[in-house]
C-alpha cells in the first residue's frame, strides 16, 4: 500500500515538472513570436519610412552671378545626411547648370523670380524676403541661413549643425542705432525711433522668424520709401550728389531691417544678438588704397593662411560700442567660439585654404 502511495506521488511530481517545463517552453515560444513580430513590424515600417528625416538647414545665397567658392562649399556639404536645403538669389536669368558650377549641391538652386539687387538698396532686403519665401516651402526647413558669394565656412556640416540647432534662438547681430543720420523721422508713424535696430545681415533665423520677415507688410514698406543710402562720391557716375544732399539720410536697409522688424514685433527675446559670420572691418593698417572705404576687407591669395583662420576661430567675444555691452560667445551653455562663416574671400584665397585642409576642422 505504501508503495502504491510513494508511485502516485513520484507520478504527481513529474506531471507537476512536465507542466512547468511546458509553461516555460510556452512563455519562451511567445516570447520569440512577439519579438519576431516586433522586427516584422519594423522591417515594413522602415519601408515605409526609410529613415526619420532631422530639421534641416537652409543656406540662402545672395550672388551677383555665379558662386566663385562652390567647391569650397561642395566639400563642406558632403556627407550631411541630407540635413540642409540651397537657395541662390543671382542676377535675372542665371542659372546654375553644369556650364556655371562645378559642384552638384547648386544645379538649379537658383530662384526663379529673382531681381536686380543695388548695393544700399532695398532691392537687398526685397532679395532676402525672395528667399525665404521659397525656403519656407519645405516644411523640414527649420533654420535659415544667409551668406555672400564670398563667405567660407569654417568648420565641417556635423560641428556646424549641432551649433545651430542647439538653441531655440536666431543669431541676429543687433543693437540700438545711436548716430544719426540713419533712422528717418518719416518712418516714425510705423517705426517708433525706440525699435530701431542696426546690425549684419547675415544672420540665421528660426522658421518663426523668418515667417515674420516673409509675412510683414508693414515696416517693409517704410524702409522702401524712406531707408534709403546717401549719395557720395564714389557713386557719382550713377548718382550725381544733389546741392542739397547734407540734407540726405544714410541708410542702407539691409544693415537695419529684421533687426528692427523683430524689435517691432516683441521678439527681441528670442534672438542671440550677434552674428555668426565674421567680417573685418578693420582697415587703419592697410596701405592698399582699394582696400580702404565703406566696404569690409576682402582677403586675397596671400592673405589666406592658417593663423588667419585659426585667428578667427579663437574670437569669443563681440563688443558693442552703442550700447557698451560685450557679448560672450557660448553655444550649448558653455563658452565657444563666435564665428561659423567669414567673408569676404576671393576665389583664390579660399581655395588656396581648402587645398591646406585648414577650413572644416573642428578644432
Amino acid at each position: 500500500m505504501k508503495r502504491k502511495v510513494s508511485q502516485l506521488k513520484a507520478q504527481h511530481r513529474w506531471k507537476r515538472k512536465l507542466f512547468a517545463v511546458l509553461l516555460l517552453g510556452f512563455c519562451f515560444g511567445s516570447l520569440v513570436l512577439m519579438q519576431t513580430r516586433y522586427s516584422q513590424i519594423m522591417v515594413l515600417a522602415s519601408l515605409r519610412h526609410p529613415f526619420v528625416q532631422r530639421p534641416k538647414i537652409v543656406f540662402l545665397f545672395l550672388a551677383r552671378n555665379r558662386l566663385p567658392l562652390d567647391m569650397v562649399w561642395d566639400a563642406f556639404f558632403r556627407g550631411s545626411n541630407n540635413q540642409f536645403s540651397i537657395f541662390v538669389h543671382s542676377r535675372p536669368g542665371f542659372l546654375f547648370n553644369k556650364a556655371t558650377t562645378k559642384s552638384v549641391y547648386f544645379l538649379d538652386r537658383q530662384v526663379n523670380d529673382s531681381i536686380q539687387v543695388d548695393w544700399g538698396e532695398a532691392t537687398m532686403i526685397e532679395a532676402e524676403r525672395l528667399l525665404l519665401r521659397h525656403a519656407l516651402g519645405d516644411p523640414l526647413n527649420e533654420r535659415f541661413v544667409f551668406l555672400s558669394d564670398s563667405c567660407i565656412p569654417l568648420y565641417n556640416f556635423s560641428y556646424t549643425y549641432d551649433y545651430i540647432m542647439s538653441t531655440s534662438n536666431s543669431f541676429v547681430d543687433s543693437f540700438a542705432d545711436s548716430k544719426e543720420g540713419r533712422y528717418n523721422p518719416k518712418m516714425a508713424t510705423v517705426v517708433p525711433v525706440t525699435n530701431w535696430r542696426k546690425g549684419s545681415q547675415w544672420v540665421v533665423l528660426t522658421r518663426k522668424h523668418a515667417e515674420v520677415v516673409v509675412k510683414d507688410d508693414t515696416v517693409f514698406p517704410m524702409f522702401q520709401q524712406h531707408c534709403k543710402r546717401k549719395s557720395l562720391p564714389e557713386f557719382w557716375r550713377d548718382h550725381p550728389i544733389p546741392a542739397d544732399g547734407w540734407k540726405e539720410h544714410n541708410c542702407i536697409p539691409d544693415e537695419h531691417y529684421i533687426q528692427t522688424l523683430l524689435a517691432q514685433e516683441g521678439l527681441e527675446g528670442e534672438i542671440t544678438p550677434r552674428t555668426l559670420t565674421h567680417t573685418s572691418w578693420d582697415l587703419s593698417s592697410s596701405k592698399d588704397r582699394e582696400r580702404k572705404g565703406w566696404h569690409p576687407i576682402t582677403y586675397k591669395f596671400s592673405d589666406a593662411t592658417p593663423m588667419l583662420i585659426q585667428t578667427i576661430k579663437d574670437i569669443d567675444n563681440i563688443y558693442f560700442e552703442t550700447e557698451y555691452r560685450r557679448e560672450w560667445c557660448s553655444s550649448k551653455g558653455k563658452p565657444s567660439t563666435c564665428f561659423l562663416f567669414a567673408r569676404k574671400f576671393t576665389r583664390p584665397a579660399a581655395l588656396r585654404l581648402l587645398n591646406m585642409s585648414v577650413l572644416g576642422a573642428v578644432s
